[in-house]
């Protein structure tokens, strides 16, 4: 049972000091503790940017106050929070003209997604440790007392600067890692039957919150003289072991279709392999055979999404008539079905993985639905255009919370 919550009266009466930001920066929210931290009126910081109207401070510009700004433009890349143990933001104060007063804060950021999971709001909470940096109560003890908190305000200083500088090492191995992981995964992802094929786009995606390495794939293979073969395929998962899987189990339905044309055997043969990895059980795959010559459509699902063939008259058929559970579900070896559908060229064929139709909290209906409605609008687009306008409209082209792997057949 969900308790009912007045959330602004929650923060109204907290005693500590929050304010909202949107994604430009601009202040939306701030409760009464902040305001008076801040020393200022609620008109005065409502629907202001954050740094007009609490401006740096000139006079202290080396690498201190600069920490926050990028605090909040990192957290905007990332989606993760971010928090200043000590950091150093002095507040303007009128007297005398563009005068600061020195403050010292410990600060926290933390997002709040949207329903596309992209960050919508920021909360910044801060809390006031000035008065430890200087250490007021230490005057009462006299001057070892002083010194000896002077000396724990120094530690603390030293040890925060020392925390973000290995802060600041780990985001650019991180970096160097990320920059690792798209390379390997472009390398995995390469298609070289693709260069054949002007009439077909792919697009992959990795979920926002990876290391831009998962477990979706798709592959195209030539079957001269008049066939070609194209399949999508989901690994449960994401990071490198799911890209090490994906990657197994691609290059065997690659192999495998080359010898074996029929798409419902060749993922027998992909299911018995699958029992074999570790990590490809309950992983999902739809192998498409394209006939030039008699324009058919062959295909067999393995607990995928339905790929969707788009006719010239605007109206969608899902291929799933040929569907059965993902690989390695069954304990033994069962054929898999297979089905057919002819189509007229210049029809459209889109295979894709879930995570460009799924949204938390909604029917798969509903993002098919939507996914057709896309297609409708931009049928007459060439299919680099085609797939850039559909992720456009899906609202993923910036990524989503799964990775998202699209091909789409102009046929």
């Amino acid at each position: 049972m969900t308790a009912d919550i007045d959330f602004t009266a929650f923060f109204d009466v907290t005693p500590s000091p929050y304010l909202v930001l949107d994604t430009d920066l601009v202040i939306r929210y701030v409760n009464p503790a902040c305001l008076r931290a801040a020393g200022l009126t609620k008109d005065e910081l409502i629907g202001k940017y954050f740094f007009d109207v609490l401006p740096e401070n000139p006079g202290i510009r080396d690498d201190a106050e600069g920490h926050l700004k990028a605090s909040l433009h990192r957290l905007l890349d990332t989606g993760k929070p971010e928090t200043a143990v000590l950091q150093r933001y002095d507040v303007p104060r009128p007297d005398p003209p563009g005068g600061f007063e020195e403050r010292w804060w410990s600060v926290i950021h933390t997002p709040l997604p949207g329903p596309d999971g992209t960050v919508k709001w920021i909360i910044q909470q801060v809390e006031d440790v000035t008065a430890f940096v200087h250490s007021p109560r230490a005057r009462q003890h006299g001057k070892e007392s002083t010194e000896r908190a002077n000396g724990m305000a120094a530690e603390l200083y030293a040890r925060a600067r020392e925390l973000h500088r290995l802060n600041q090492e780990l985001r650019q191995a991180h970096a160097r890692e990320q920059q690792v992981a798209v390379t390997l995964q472009e390398a995995m992802l390469s298609v070289p039957d693709l260069d054949q094929h002007s009439n077909i786009a792919v697009r992959y995606l990795p979920a926002t919150a990876s290391l831009n390495v998962c477990g979706d794939w798709y592959d195209v293979v030539d079957l001269p003289p008049d066939r070609y073969a194209v399949a999508v395929g989901d690994v449960v998962g994401h990071g490198l072991h799911a890209a090490a899987v994906m990657g197994m189990l691609r290059s065997a339905l690659s192999a495998v279709i080359r010898a074996i044309p029929s798409p419902a055997q060749a993922l027998e043969v992909l299911g018995l392999y699958a029992r074999s990895v570790d990590g490809a059980m309950a992983a999902t795959a739809v192998k498409v055979l394209i006939d030039t010559r008699s324009t058919l459509v062959i295909y067999s699902n393995a607990g995928h999404p339905p790929p969707i063939l788009l006719h010239s008259d605007g109206t969608c058929e899902l291929l799933d008539k040929a569907t059965d559970p993902p690989l390695g579900a069954r304990e033994h070896h069962v054929p898999r079905p297979q089905a057919g559908l002819a189509y007229t060229p210049g029809d459209i064929l889109v295979l894709y993985t879930d995570g460009l139709i799924e949204r938390r909290g909604e029917d798969i209906d509903a993002g098919l639905e939507r996914l057709t409605t896309a297609l409708a609008q931009d049928q007459t687009l060439p299919p680099e255009l085609l797939a850039d306008a559909l992720l456009a409209r899906l609202d993923v082209a910036g990524g989503a919370p799964d990775d998202i792997a699209l091909v789409v057949i102009r046929l």
